[in-house]
């Protein structure tokens, strides 16, 4: 092995090795197994989330691999309706000076197809970068050929059962990309915004009980005021029950429009009235379709003011008896412009009662940054109710579980609130819907147009025209667990893989995704998709910030991998920032956190870095420190494996049989290693990767490495030592190390492969070829017979006589490699005979010059003490040290801890600093204080201890 530990060296290497071997692909033995990948987008990169989700997988597809599980983790990618079509048009705009609409919908179609098969696979590479062992072999694709049917087939069947219709309602509008989007989709952000009064006259020589021949309603979007149907009060409300039923003169627009009670209008908001827009909020939507009220929209597409307005019905059927004109001084006008003109004409009119300002948020597009509107369009709908109740039932009789399981509190309180589901978009790339028109509007849906004229008996020259909409993405990824595996035929991995065994997510697309993966599934498998919903937190920064660009604290996992140098993260953190302000913070603040870039760090440190921080269901707050941490804990292992390996290669370790005897540290250890394989497993079944990654770590880095390596070293080296307990250290030594190394192997899967070939053969696994794959190895089981109790409680014994030794090194500041006797006393019959069994381990590892047992406590020397249990051990401080030298030397350091904690009690008694200081910054000096004074506090006993002497 290499004297170093290079992660790059040797993470591709094996990655190209497995997938060559076919090691991914199920085995066809044993209990299936199935994990489908949540499709990340084609035009994405791998980012922090991702990661953490991958590795989550990746461990339990690997561990369960090990178990002798016939496993799949099916691997894809989605479509990304928006985000692909966005990127193709600038790119198109850029290479060529075109738009999409230049092209025409087919060449604009195929230029996506073009583009997906040039660059499309950026985020896969990176899946390979992270160790994923999907199957490749089975990679899906949304837009794919077999997808594309599955998802007609389901549309085609939901429409005959009456659970598709189309019909006018109002959605999320993008007026930039012309689209309806989902809710995840829209991005909410605060923002100090104004709260607009207006007067209300009323109509008929109506007065409210104060004398008032008008009402004062409020509102943050004047323009949508073209639009009010109706004015509403609380029910409860004792000022204006006189007036329900009665009627309001709408200003601008002269409509009369009635006064309605409602709940939604709150008594202790404003003056109580809430103008109603039922085409343009959703709250009104709802008052609406309450009171019966009509529809007006008066936006067109982009947000400006139609030149007429257009009204409906709640069922979306035109109301051709309503005046439908607007003002000809707003046509045309922008939503923002058209505001504008309306407060002022509104003032001019002597309507304006006052202006508030008031912090709200506004609804943006998250792919074009415009603000959402809410539009009334003609849409495709799923009605949910029939596919949301056996939803609810699969989790309420256990046939889905979530974990944690209070999650599933948070589906119950979606599915018992539905809405039903737009699956429409105004866009080009995705699956068109089979949906065909005739000149009269007569819709036929079929899976080809072909079917739709077999179907209804139409005529070959009646000309039919399909649906320009696509579906939304998340209607074909709900068929994810089913269309990958070859629904609607019956395909052998369908009835292998189905239901798929966990879904890994996270918590902000239970409703989006997972919920309609439910209902989809139950509605077209008569089954569940999935057995285990594991719910994971998000991957936030070191201080608890959700990563974003536009707050430039971005990690990118592959830059934790292979590092990156300072000029280049800022460039990719600051470098299209158009605000010169926010880049030069960014900077200053990438600077602080990485003064000298990002080294590298490997993926099995990464990865190790995720799991340890995986506690079910909560965020993450990663640590840098943590991820430089396990660095060295590969390290650590790298170098353990090196020093087995200088001790075992070309010895006899017992593979070939022989008389083994087992030291004190053989059957500890081997007894340590059954419990930590029960330990490691029991926390993968319970899904806590922390608790399986911490139980590893404790063991390889305290137990295997820094207690047992070096209590193999008396045995290894000493002459003396039988050839039987030579062989049995090599042996015990090799054997526990193969061991470890597939226990690690689900989560550090590269370097464990890596050592695992060079040990394996020594502990007869493998023949050293390098045919074998400690992928296919089994996991390890604990062995009860293994397990001892007393050779545990000796080592025990022997730890705390070493550490007691080097704790009086420590405070006594004498040097390490200076030989000491050492006295034990007042302990039992059983110390004294553990001092006898392991005098070797002593002298060498604690590095004494004798060990003596004390039969009169009264007759120990003056020395420093330590106790073990009831025993002590005792140092004699004779010659050892100068003790003047040594309490000026103490002196001198509680001084030094003295001025220190003076400088901080002085800061945090100023009330100014207090006062002005951020919060982080006050909690830091406290803790810096504490820090001192808990080294002072050693400081003082170490020189009490000394001047006693």
């Amino acid at each position: 092995m290499d004297k170093t530990y290079q992660p790059e060296q040797i993470e591709s290497r094996w990655y190209e090795r497995w997938e060559a071997d076919g090691r991914f692909a199920p085995s066809g033995e044993g209990e299936p197994y199935s994990i489908m990948i949540p499709p990340p987008n084609v035009t994405g990169s791998l980012h922090m989330g991702h990661a953490f989700q991958d590795t989550i997988m990746d461990t339990l597809i690997r561990w369960k691999r090990m178990q002798g599980n016939n496993t799949l983790w099916q691997v894809g990618t989605d479509h990304a309706g928006i985000a692909t079509q966005m990127l193709v048009e600038r790119k198109v705009a850029a290479e060529e000076g075109k738009s999409r609409h230049d092209l025409g919908r087919e060449a604009f179609i195929d230029k996506v197809w073009e583009w997906k098969h040039e660059s499309g696979g950026h985020i896969t590479r990176q899946l390979r970068r992270m160790g994923a062992s999907v199957d490749w072999s089975r990679e899906r694709f949304t837009m794919d050929d077999g997808f594309y049917k599955a998802v007609q087939e389901v549309f085609v069947r939901l429409y005959e059962e009456d659970l598709i219709y189309r019909g006018k309602r109002l959605v999320n509008w993008d007026p930039t990309l012309h689209t309806a989007i989902s809710d995840l989709e829209v991005e909410n952000r605060d923002q100090q915004g104004q709260f607009w009064h207006f007067r209300y006259p009323l109509a008929d020589g109506v007065k409210t009980d104060a004398g008032l021949d008008y009402l004062v309603v409020a509102t943050t979007r004047p323009e949508t005021l073209l639009g009010d149907t109706g004015v509403a009060v609380n029910p409860e409300d004792p000022r204006y029950a006189s007036l329900i039923g009665k009627f309001v003169e709408l200003p601008l627009v002269g409509r009369r429009i009635p006064i309605v009670a409602d709940e939604h209008a709150d008594m202790e908001k404003g003056s109580g009235c809430v103008k109603i827009t039922p085409a343009h909020d959703f709250n009104d939507y709802e008052v609406g379709r309450r009171h019966g009220l009509p529809l007006i929209n008066v936006f067109t597409q982009d947000a400006a003011i139609l030149p007429q307005a257009e009204a409906f019905d709640i069922q979306g059927r035109p109301l051709p008896e309503i005046d439908l004109s607007l003002p000809a001084a707003y046509a045309g006008l922008d939503r923002f412009e058209a505001r504008k003109q309306i407060v002022a004409d509104m003032e001019a009119a002597g309507l304006l009662e006052q202006v508030e300002t008031v912090n709200n948020n506004l609804p943006y597009g998250d792919r074009s940054g415009d603000v959402i509107e809410p539009l009334l369009t003609d849409q495709w709908f799923v009605a949910v109710e029939s596919l949301a109740e056996p939803a609810i039932a699969a989790v309420e009789n256990g046939d889905i579980q979530f974990v944690p399981k209070n999650y599933e509190n948070m589906y119950f309180s979606w599915m018992r609130d539905l809405q039903d589901w737009c699956i429409s978009r105004q866009l080009w790339w995705g699956h068109r819907i089979p949906a065909w028109y005739d000149s009269e509007g007569n819709v036929y849906v079929a899976r080809t147009e072909a079917e739709a004229r077999e179907k209804h008996g139409l005529s070959a020259d009646l000309a039919l025209t399909q649906d320009e909409d696509v579906l939304d993405t998340w209607f074909s990824s709900g068929l994810w667990t089913f269309g990958t595996l070859g629904w609607p035929e019956r395909t052998p991995e369908l009835a292998t893989f189905h239901p798929s065994s966990v879904l890994v997510t996270g918590f902000d697309i239970i409703f989006f995704w997972v919920a309609r993966m439910i209902m989809l599934t139950l509605k077209f498998m008569d089954e569940v998709p999935f057995k285990t919903v594991y719910v994971h937190g998000l991957v936030r920064d070191g201080q608890g910030q959700k990563m974003s660009k536009s707050k430039g604290n971005v990690l990118d996992p592959i830059d934790l991998i292979d590092g990156i140098q300072l000029d280049t993260l800022l460039e990719k953190r600051t470098g299209n920032m158009m605000q010169p302000q926010k880049a030069k913070a960014i900077a200053k603040a990438t600077r602080d956190e990485f003064p000298e870039g990002i080294e590298p760090h490997g993926t099995d440190a990464l990865r190790f870095t995720f799991l340890s921080q995986a506690t079910t269901g909560r965020d993450i707050k990663f640590d840098m420190g943590r991820l430089d941490g396990y660095r060295n804990f590969c390290n650590k292992l790298w170098n353990a494996s090196r020093y087995v390996l200088m001790n075992a290669e070309g010895q006899d370790c017992g593979a070939q049989g022989g008389e083994v005897e087992l030291s004190l540290a053989d059957r500890w250890i081997v007894s340590r290693l059954q419990q930590t394989e029960a330990q490691v497993t029991k926390a993968m079944e319970e899904f806590r990767f922390d608790h399986a990654s911490q139980a590893l770590y404790e063991f390889v880095w305290n137990e295997y490495c820094d207690w047992y390596l070096e209590l193999s070293k008396p045995v290894l080296w000493d002459e003396g030592a039988s050839e039987a307990a030579k062989r049995g250290t090599r042996r015990t030594l090799v054997r526990v190390l193969e061991a470890i190394l597939r226990l690690a192997h689900p989560m550090m899967p590269f370097i464990s492969e890596e050592i695992w070939q060079r040990v394996a053969p020594l502990a007869g696994k493998a023949t050293g070829d390098g045919s074998e794959s400690i992928m296919a190895q089994p996991w390890p089981q604990p062995e009860n017979d293994k397990l001892d109790e007393a050779a545990t409680r000796d080592i025990e014994w022997l730890k705390g006589v070493i550490v007691a030794v080097r704790n009086v090194r420590a405070e006594m500041n004498i040097a390490p490699g200076k030989p000491l006797d050492v006295l034990l006393t007042k302990g039992s019959t059983a110390d004294r005979e553990r001092l006898e069994a392991n005098r070797p381990f002593l002298a060498k590892l604690a590095k004494l010059a004798s060990a003596t047992w004390l039969d009169d406590p009264a007759q120990a020397p003056l020395s420093a003490t330590q106790l073990v249990g009831d025993m002590e051990v005792l140092v004699p401080m004779a010659d050892l040290i100068d003790k003047d030298a040594e309490l000026a030397r103490l002196a001198k350091e509680i001084d030094k801890q003295d001025k220190l904690i003076g400088g901080i009690e002085k800061k945090l008694a100023n009330e100014s600093f207090i006062a002005k200081a951020p919060e982080a910054v006050v909690d830091k000096e406290r803790g810096k204080l504490k820090e001192y004074q808990a080294a002072r506090a050693v400081l003082l006993e170490q020189r009490d201890k000394i001047a006693a002497l």
